[in-house]
């Protein structure tokens, strides 16, 4: 296979019970990637592997955090006084707290929230996307 056709290398952080994690998964499928599916819940990454997630999303520990799951307000983490050691401390302890989906490609890491995110990240992206609610997305970058 020539170096251009070569496919991604597609990872997904995904939680199978999340409606934008499914409609990301299924915007990489049918872009012709077959991802690698990481069930984060199940197999949470270490605090290392999230420190380099979120070192490539270019984003902090609080921009991945979930705010509206339990144990958020029980542990304390709307203080703004927490350190970023604080909050991945958190979210190794508790993966439900970390926001999905999280997508990793050759082209970069991103949190794709909301799961159109995902378009910057393929290779050849599809040019629209019917969602779970019937919201149809476009990707104006995609060869119709």
């Amino acid at each position: 296979m020539p170096a251009g056709d070569r496919a991604l290398t597609v990872t997904i952080y995904h939680n199978p019970a999340c409606g934008t994690s499914r409609n990301t998964l299924a915007m990489i499928r049918q872009s012709g990637e077959e991802p690698t599916v990481i069930e984060y819940l199940t197999t949470p990454p270490s605090r290392e592997e999230l420190a380099r997630l979120i070192e490539a999303m270019e984003i902090t520990p609080r921009d991945l955090l979930r705010q509206k799951v339990t144990p958020y307000a029980e542990l304390g983490l709307d203080d703004p006084s927490l350190s970023d050691d604080a909050l991945l401390d958190a979210m190794v302890a508790h993966p439900i707290l970390i926001n999905r989906p999280i997508v990793v490609t050759d082209r970069g890491a991103a949190l794709c929230r909301p799961s159109e995110k995902v378009f910057d990240l393929l290779a050849t992206p599809i040019a629209s996307f019917t969602k779970e609610d019937g919201e149809v997305v476009t990707c104006p970058e995609a060869k119709a």
